[in-house]
This record gives C-alpha cells, sequence and structure tokens, in this order.
C-alpha cells in the first residue's frame, strides 16, 4: 500500500532524530575522554585533542571542536579550572630567612622557614615562663635579618610595711589665754602592710603588682587647743598699803625659778617693793619648788595653785615648767588681789591667799 507523503514525512523524521542522537552520544563520550586529558595532561594536551563528529545532515558543517563539544555540556569552567591548579602546583616553594634570637645571654642565628617569631621560637627550643617578655610580638611576621632579645623575669612575693601619716587638728579655745596651746591628743601614725609579687630582672626590681593591702592601725590625729581669752589688762595702780614686816629679798640667782618671778613682776610694771611681797609669798607657800606637793589640801607647785590643775590654763607643761606655774600665778593673783603686796597682807592676816 503506497505510502501518503505526511506518512513518510514522520518516518523520515524519526531516522534523523535517531542519528542525531548517536552523532550526540558520540560527542559526549569524546569530550569526556578529552576532559581527562587536559586534567592529566594540562594546556598543551587541550591544543593537541582533536574531536571528529561524525556528519549529520542536521549539524551544519559535520565537524564540531573540542570546544563545542565542552559548551554542549557545560566543561568549559573545568578545563579553565584544571589549568589553573596546574599553573599553582609549579609556583616555587619560599626560601629560609635568618632571625638572630638572644636569650640566656646568648645570640644565635637561626634558619628557619617559619613564618611567624613565635614559630621561629618554637623551632629553636625556647620556652617562656609566664612573665618573660619577648622584644618584639609573637605574631609579627619573621622576616630576614629580624632580631629578637627575650629577657627572664621572676616574680617573687613580698611584703612591706609603711607609715599612714596623722593629720593635725587646731581647735580655738576661748577659756585659754591668748598664745597658749594644749595638747589634748597626741598623734599617732597609722601602720599599714602591703602584699605584692615583684618582678625582678637580674635581681633588680622593673615592676610589681599589689596583691592585698591591708591597714593594721588608722593614723590617730594630733589636736591641740589654742587659746582665744585676751591677756586681762592690768587695773589701775592702786596706792600701796603699807605692809609691816616685809623682809627685804634676798640676792637672785640668774636661771632660777626667783629670777624668772622677778622679771615677769617688773614686766608687769609692779616695782621692787611688789617682787618682795612675791618673793615672801611664795618662799612661805613652797620656797619656789616647782614640784611642792601638799597632800593635805592637793595644793601644787610654786604658787600652790589647789588643785594643781587649775595652771593647764597657762600650758599643758604646767607640772614641771616655772614660767607657767608663775604666769598662772601672777594671773591668780592680780585678778583677786590686785598686787602682791595685797596677797602677802591677806596671807599674814589668814595664813592663806
Amino acid at each position: 500500500m503506497p505510502q501518503s507523503p505526511a506518512g513518510a514525512t514522520r518516518r523520515e523524521l524519526r531516522r534523523r532524530d535517531r542519528r542525531r542522537s548517536g552523532v550526540l552520544r558520540t560527542a559526549r563520550s569524546t569530550a569526556q575522554a578529552t576532559v581527562l586529558a587536559l586534567v592529566v595532561g594540562g594546556t598543551a594536551a587541550f591544543a593537541a585533542v582533536q574531536t571528529t563528529v561524525a556528519p549529520d545532515a542536521g549539524l551544519p558543517g559535520g565537524v564540531a571542536s573540542p570546544a563545542d563539544v565542552a559548551a554542549e555540556l557545560g566543561l568549559r569552567d573545568a578545563a579553565s579550572a584544571a589549568s589553573r591548579a596546574s599553573a599553582v602546583e609549579r609556583d616555587p616553594v619560599d626560601g629560609t630567612r635568618t632571625v638572630h634570637l638572644t636569650v640566656d645571654g646568648a645570640t644565635q642565628a637561626l634558619e628557619t622557614t617559619a613564618t611567624t617569631v613565635r614559630d621561629a621560637m618554637i623551632e629553636a627550643g625556647v620556652v617562656l615562663g609566664p612573665h618573660d617578655r619577648v622584644s618584639v610580638a609573637l605574631d609579627a611576621e619573621a622576616v630576614d635579618g629580624l632580631e629578637v632579645a627575650v629577657t627572664r623575669v621572676v616574680a617573687e612575693m613580698r611584703t612591706e610595711t609603711t607609715t599612714l601619716p596623722f593629720e593635725t587638728v587646731r581647735e580655738d579655745d576661748p577659756e585659754l589665754l591668748e598664745g597658749s596651746e594644749v595638747v589634748v591628743t597626741q598623734g599617732q601614725e597609722g601602720v599599714r602592710t602591703v602584699a605584692y609579687e615583684a618582678y625582678l630582672v637580674d635581681g633588680v626590681e622593673v615592676d610589681r603588682k599589689v596583691l592585698v593591702e591591708t591597714a593594721v592601725s588608722e593614723p590617730v590625729a594630733h589636736v591641740v587647743r589654742v587659746g582665744t581669752r585676751p591677756a586681762p589688762t592690768a587695773p589701775p595702780a592702786r596706792p600701796a598699803a603699807p605692809v609691816p614686816d616685809v623682809p627685804a629679798s634676798a640676792a637672785v640667782d640668774p636661771g632660777t625659778a626667783r629670777a624668772i618671778g622677778r622679771e615677769m613682776v617688773l614686766a608687769r610694771g609692779w616695782g621692787e617693793d611688789q617682787w618682795s611681797c612675791l618673793d615672801a609669798l611664795w618662799t612661805k607657800e613652797s620656797n619656789w619648788r616647782v614640784n611642792a606637793d601638799n597632800p593635805s589640801s592637793s595644793a601644787y607647785g610654786i604658787p600652790q595653785a589647789l588643785p594643781g590643775s587649775k595652771m593647764a590654763t597657762a600650758g599643758a607643761d604646767w607640772q614641771t615648767n616655772p614660767a607657767t606655774q608663775i604666769t598662772w600665778g601672777l594671773g591668780y593673783i592680780s585678778g583677786r588681789y590686785g598686787t602682791p603686796c595685797a596677797a602677802w597682807a591677806h596671807s599674814k592676816a589668814r595664813n592663806w591667799y
């Protein structure tokens, strides 16, 4: 039965499709062989390989180059990567460099391929202590001719004791005469203990780290009372009442308590007669002894102050300083009797003043 033109066309098309499929399978096989040659042989093999494809009416020219087939299969990048890998494998290896290491007083020239100072020191067998110092950072590049010095640092635990200074506090006291000062509290230094880690190089401390700081005792402030009360003015001179039986004063030895008393009497503007009365009064009371102590009344000192602590208003050394005691005694006589002769007359009459 004769075939229709349409039927003949369909069969012809199927035959052409089968031939095209065979050609493509052949091309794939050839291309795979080409890629293998590229990997093994490099770019030179690629230049030598030629692929021939069976002629077919559906492929113009009937011949496909390896590049065309690789493009058809998506293999062009694989060939380029293989070529680059071969080039990298042929790069030369970096050469050695010389690093000069100074450790423990000795210097060595180390031939090394290490890239960092740390690796070079490991290669040289240098072991660093926890506090050792390196002149170059360990992560620095180990360039040719680099000089690296290691300083050995030894750590020691130490303690030291230091003092804490006290402050001085001055307080005004209106009960004390101007110019007078009394120590209320004696200042004392505090004590502090410090524990620290000392870092030594050749036995010399180069740094330290404080670990514990303890105050053993706190400082005590030095407190002083300062007098602000003005000194009393001398009352107007009154006519001296006649004092019977006032003995003439004996000669005064320089530097004695009597000599100090005489100078202070005259400095107040009183005359020699007032000095004679005072000399008689205090000779009777204490014989001019600084430490004269009356056990029955607790009177104390040259003027026999009752109690003796009253004289602290004239100075903190009232127990031992004759000038302090005389200053207080003259102030007492002036305020109560006006003059030493009046006080002497009262003492003569009543046996106390």
